[in-house]
């Protein structure tokens, strides 16, 4: 990395981000807390999560991977059967096949229960998402199957809100 990627890098998270969502995990998996900010740069969004409480796998190669997606809705509301059914589906403002969605994201990789993902995208900008939710899935997404990737149950979800003061 050179000197200059560092240093825009580091006035980045200097400041506070514009967005910020925090994650909770549904009924079966109360153990799933995290965060994720949302700041809107030039050219796109850093998206940058950080989860810990994620399921581990057994045995000595455990996947532990997880779809991680913006969702249309506006809550984390839903029953039983599906926790969360106030998120709707995925964020895709444009009508594209999956995994060309906006909501579309690099999986999380879970590391005995915790998760650090960072990802810059052009696909939205914090407006557009303001409001809306981000949802972790049991599975992680094959980036093939129609409509979501075939990602499984949702574990986890949070409302993405804009900071006091940012537009």
């Amino acid at each position: 990395m050179s000197i200059s990627q560092r240093n825009c890098i580091e006035n980045i998270l200097r400041r506070p981000p514009d967005a910020q969502s925090f994650i909770k995990g549904s009924g079966g998996y109360p153990n799933i807390k995290g965060v994720v900010f949302f700041y809107q740069l030039d050219g796109g969004v850093l998206v940058m999560a950080e989860v810990r409480g994620l399921p581990h796998g057994a045995g000595k190669c455990p996947a532990d991977v997880f779809a991680f997606h913006i969702h249309e809705g506006s809550d984390c509301s839903g029953s039983a059967g599906d926790p969360f059914s106030g998120a709707g589906g995925h964020y895709n403002p444009g009508g594209c096949a999956h995994p060309a969605h906006a909501g579309d994201l690099p999986p999380l990789f879970g590391n005995s229960g915790y998760a650090f993902a960072a990802v810059f995208t052009d696909r939205f900008s914090v407006s557009d998402v303001a409001g809306r939710t981000v949802i972790i899935h049991a599975a992680p997404d094959d980036f093939t199957s129609q409509p979501s990737g075939n990602s499984g149950e949702k574990i986890a979800c949070g409302k993405i809100t804009v900071l006091s003061g940012k537009k």
